[in-house]
């Protein structure tokens, strides 16, 4: 299945049922009298989160969606029957844009969100509403009020506890392929990775979801080579695992290249809890190789893991501090929830 993460469909709620204008004639019956129905309502169009999704691909082949309109009222005061809703379904993690793909309609993060975008239309009242003492025959009803229409931006970030980071070819889909069953494209070129990959590992008694994006450039935010809508991805995650290629001529220069995308994308991003490793360790010698661990240790104020995917060599250290910090956000998180302890009272 490929992978989509925007889309941009069109939507159209259903319009009421027209009010009907009818009187009532039966043998027998000296009086008779309106007795035209309502007109019913218009379906609603509905998104909602499910679970057996994880991409956009369905609304690149289907762009339209519109809810059933109502059905018009009838004579003997029978009411028209409501129209049916329209339900999109989407992964969770995807956001609704306005048309101007900036103003936030709805955020669903959870399997079971459901919120509504367009309301149906309310059915036209009958004759029969109209009748009074003075107005014992009215001969005009209510036409129903139309649907909403609107055109939306889907955007899907996905909702991962870790995430791999790092510039092109750092060894993001080699580590991802070799602790989990996950089959990323792996190429000795610059942008193997085209979209952002997932994968379930499994460490000690512990399972978590590594989702890898597409490696970063300078000038990402505003553009540049992948682009900024794969650092959206990073914004659902809980931990980064910042993998920095030891082969590169100035590490800590690529380090930073990263740290400032993150923060010229969004603020809160370089606040994330953060990993830094060194990949390919077993392509340098070890002088040169604690040569490059000093300097990135200097650039980024933290100790790096040294690993390599390809022998397995620091993996595990490296999947065990992720645990740790993921372990420690869900502990923040719970704490917050919760909120400050109640003061004890005999």
């Amino acid at each position: 299945m490929k992978f989509l993460d925007q889309a941009k469909i069109y939507i159209k709620s259903g319009k009421g049922g027209d009010g009907s204008i009818s009187f009532r004639r039966e043998k027998y019956i000296e009086y008779g009298g309106p007795d035209g129905g309502d007109g019913g309502r218009g379906g609603d169009v509905w998104v909602e989160c499910v679970a057996n999704l994880n991409t956009l691909i369905d609304f690149r082949y289907q762009q339209h969606y519109k809810a059933k309109n109502g059905t018009p009222g009838m004579g003997r005061n029978r009411s028209g029957p409501s129209g049916d809703d329209c339900t999109i379904t989407v992964p969770p993690g995807t956001q609704v844009f306005d048309d101007d793909n900036e103003t936030l309609l709805a955020d669903l993060k959870q399997v079971g969100d459901r919120v509504r975008l367009a309301k149906g239309g309310n059915g036209g009242f009958g004759n029969a509403h109209f009748k009074s003492p003075t107005n014992q025959a009215p001969r005009h009803a209510n036409p129903g009020l139309p649907g909403e229409e609107l055109t939306i931006w889907l955007r899907l970030k996905l909702i991962a506890d870790a995430g791999l980071l790092g510039l092109p070819n750092a060894g993001k889909s080699t580590f991802l392929a070799a602790v989990s069953a996950a089959k990323p494209k792996i190429a000795d070129y610059p942008f193997t990775t085209l979209h952002p990959n997932l994968g379930v590992v499994k460490a000690g008694n512990r399972d978590f979801v590594l989702a890898d994006i597409p490696g970063l450039i300078e000038g990402a935010h505003e553009g540049a080579g992948l682009g900024a809508r794969f650092l959206g991805h990073v914004e659902r995650t809980r931990v980064l695992l910042h993998l920095v290629d030891c082969t590169e001529e100035n590490v800590a220069e690529a380090y930073q290249t990263i740290r400032n995308e993150l923060a010229a994308y969004a603020a809160d991003l370089a606040d994330k809890p953060e990993i830094v490793a060194l990949s390919k360790i077993d392509a340098l010698t070890n002088e040169e190789l604690q040569t490059r661990f000093e300097e990135l240790r200097s650039a980024s104020g933290k100790r790096p893991l040294l690993l390599s995917a390809v022998s397995g060599k620091g993996v595990n250290e490296a999947l065990f501090a992720i645990i740790r910090q993921i372990e420690n956000q869900q502990a923040e998180d719970q704490a917050a929830e919760d909120g400050p302890p109640k003061p004890w009272r005999p």
